[in-house]
């Protein structure tokens, strides 16, 4: 009997260390960040869509293997100023803050928004401009941008699941999406997490019942 109540203190013991695990938050999930802007930022929508000096939240909406979707909120998240195309983008070092890039523009203008990194994330989201700004952009900042022909202040989500993406050099020239993100290392293979521990607590659970129906048989028939 004393065996019994041992392997059913330790067990119980077990099973609260699996259910203290940490899981991953909403925040998590969507990569939900608070940016605070000092001066206007120029984000991808019709034209030049300017986002004045202000507090806003930026959210994903929806990540798969290829593209993502970004939202950005105003600061009480009732309001989304635009939804944006994105491009998963590589990075060997991750931190522990928030990264946001930005494209160099002429004195007098605002900043475009390139890149967002979520902190401990080595994949982050390089924005995909119109085709007509991307091509505007390439040739102000001399250097390649990501760019979709679908208007993206007007299209459906589910259009820019499928919409076409490519890049444009400084001379306006389409080129490879390669030579503007960073693909991952060849040698590197993550597996998937599993999303819970439910079912390893549900077949420690069936164990501890085996066992112990098991020492109880055994202590009634030693006594």
């Amino acid at each position: 009997m004393k065996l019994f109540k041992l392997f059913a203190t330790v067990l119980s013991v077990v099973v609260l260390c699996l259910l203290a695990v940490p899981r991953a938050t909403a925040d998590d999930w969507n990569k939900k960040t608070i940016v605070t802007f000092s001066g206007p930022v120029e984000v991808p929508g019709v034209g030049a869509q300017t986002l004045p000096a202000g507090t806003y939240v930026f959210k994903l909406l929806d990540s798969q293997s290829d593209r993502n979707i970004v939202q950005i909120f105003n600061k009480d998240e009732t309001h989304v100023f635009t939804t944006i195309l994105a491009i998963p983008n590589y990075r060997l070092r991750p931190t522990d803050k928030t990264v946001i890039t930005f494209r160099e523009r002429p004195a007098g203008q605002p900043e475009a928004l390139r890149a967002w990194f979520y902190p401990g994330s080595q994949w982050g989201q390089e924005f995909v401009y119109d085709k007509t700004r991307a091509v505007e952009l390439a040739k102000e900042t001399n250097e390649p941008v990501l760019a979709t022909p679908v208007e993206l202040a007007t299209a459906p989500v589910e259009a820019l699941k499928t919409a076409p993406v490519e890049a444009v050099n400084p001379q306006g020239e389409p080129i490879e999406v390669a030579q503007v993100v960073e693909p991952p290392p060849m040698a590197e293979k993550t597996l998937p997490k599993t999303a819970s521990s439910l079912p390893l607590i549900g077949l420690l659970g069936l164990l501890s019942l085996g066992v112990g129906f098991g020492l109880r048989f055994a202590s009634k028939r030693a006594a």
